[in-house]
């Protein structure tokens, strides 16, 4: 999905996209769809977030180790 459209969703659900990057902007709008903030962050191509508007975009990305990575370091 392109930028354009990811910041429309996000304005339409009352997020102000600024200069949130794909996956933050995404993160975002996850958590306002009561889905868990886990944008591109599926390891082995395993997700539960069946409902999700990303999920299938999220299991291309997650394969990508520079968008999972600095996520999962805490």
């Amino acid at each position: 999905m392109e930028m354009k459209e990811i910041r429309s969703i996000a304005r339409k659900r009352g997020i102000a996209p600024g200069k949130m990057g794909k996956e933050d902007l995404i993160r975002a709008i996850q958590r306002t769809e009561g889905n868990f903030d886990c944008y591109g962050t599926a390891t082995e191509e395993v997700c539960d977030q069946e409902g999700c508007l990303w999920r299938e975009e999220c299991l291309f990305d997650s394969t990508k180790e520079e968008i999972r990575e600095p996520y999962m370091q805490g």
